[in-house]
């Protein structure tokens, strides 16, 4: 039978700074009746992710609507479907989509959902490597860089869900790949398991000009494409490194996203004069029709073991806000997944 109610988490109030656990709230809410084209899905897995932190800012255009006090949070989730109202789908199929987040049930346009299958990776996976992560990693490094055999890739956040991608789809392009994270396990990680050829522990440098020097150590021919996960420090330091006609591909800034106040831009952006530097910005829905092409890359590759990926699995719908949180405090490796429920009931 299915249920009238879901639990669901609530924003409180607007962040400032960095999110507090007591501005999100866990409530009981009526499920809408079904209408034509929708699903009534039973989420499995949600996703947090750093965009979502802009959802929270109401005062500033973006390329997706704010999040309200009113409504549910919302974002990724792989689910089950439970009733459907859509010709596509039918109770038991697998289901992963942008919306159901942040809820045990979701009803949802079925035009927005894809059925995945549970037997080809993990259901979690269809949130990290296979779905928005990996193809936002595989677009940048795809159609942005443009990567040649024998160039220097520098990858920042690159323990996280895309920038681990963007590593291993380099290294398998044939590029030097450098890669920073904070930690020496997830140094250790991106060395060892995804074949790293040098990653840089940037809690090690104190400023940008510590860490282009052991960027520019670690690259010596110069970084001819730069994937950007991070800004402030890593994008002065890269700036400083970057060789002539390189590439930047912006994906995001997660140092800058819980500032109170902004920051002024690097000191050096003339570089990109002097270095004919081209560098572009973009979100992973530039690229969503270019889906069925990632997907036919990189499940293979996954299948085969020659791309690997990590999870920070968190149990349980109460666990989503520390899960969001930990990942402006860098502690997750990988995916940031919360199972919601179980994969059968």
């Amino acid at each position: 039978m299915a249920p009238s109610k879901t639990r669901a988490i609530f924003l409180k109030s607007f962040p400032k700074g960095l999110p507090s656990p007591d501005q999100f709230e866990l409530r009981e809410i009526d499920l809408p009746a079904l209408k034509d084209g929708e699903v009534l899905m039973r989420v499995i897995w949600m996703s947090v992710d750093p965009y979502m932190r802009g959802r929270m800012r109401p005062d500033i255009k973006s390329y997706i609507p704010p999040f309200t006090l009113e409504d549910p949070l919302d974002g990724g989730a792989v689910g089950e479907v439970v009733e459907s109202k859509h010709d596509k789908f039918k109770p038991g199929d697998h289901i992963v989509g942008f919306q159901g987040g942040w809820r045990e049930y979701a009803v949802v346009p079925g035009d927005g959902l894809t059925r995945v299958d549970a037997g080809i990776a993990p259901l979690s996976a269809y949130l990290g490597v296979l779905g928005m992560p990996g193809l936002t990693a595989w677009s940048g490094l795809t159609q942005i860089l443009k990567p040649k055999e024998g160039e220097t890739l520098f990858v920042s956040g690159a323990a996280g869900a895309v920038g681990s991608l963007v590593c291993q789809l380099g290294k398998l392009r044939g590029m030097r790949v450098v890669g920073s994270a904070g930690s020496p396990e997830k140094c250790e990680w991106l060395e060892k398991e995804a074949g790293v050829d040098v990653a840089l522990n940037y809690r090690n440098y104190d400023s940008a000009g510590a860490l282009t020097k052991a960027l520019a150590a670690a690259a010596p021919k110069g970084v001819d494409c730069y994937f950007e996960n991070v800004g402030g420090m890593h994008l002065e330091a890269a700036l400083n490194c970057m060789a002539f006609h390189g590439r930047i591909a912006l994906c995001g800034m997660i140092a800058m996203y819980n500032l109170s106040e902004p920051e002024p831009g690097p000191p050096n952006l003339v570089n990109m004069v002097a270095r004919s530097l081209l560098a572009q910005g973009f979100i992973v829905s530039n690229y969503m029709h270019l889906a069925p092409q990632f997907a036919a890359e990189v499940a293979p590759l996954l299948a085969q073991g020659k791309v690997k990926f990590r999870e920070s699995v968190y149990e349980g719908l109460e666990k989503a806000p520390e899960a969001f949180l930990g990942l402006f405090r860098g502690e997750n490796i990988g995916k940031a997944v919360v199972r919601v429920g179980p994969d059968k009931v």
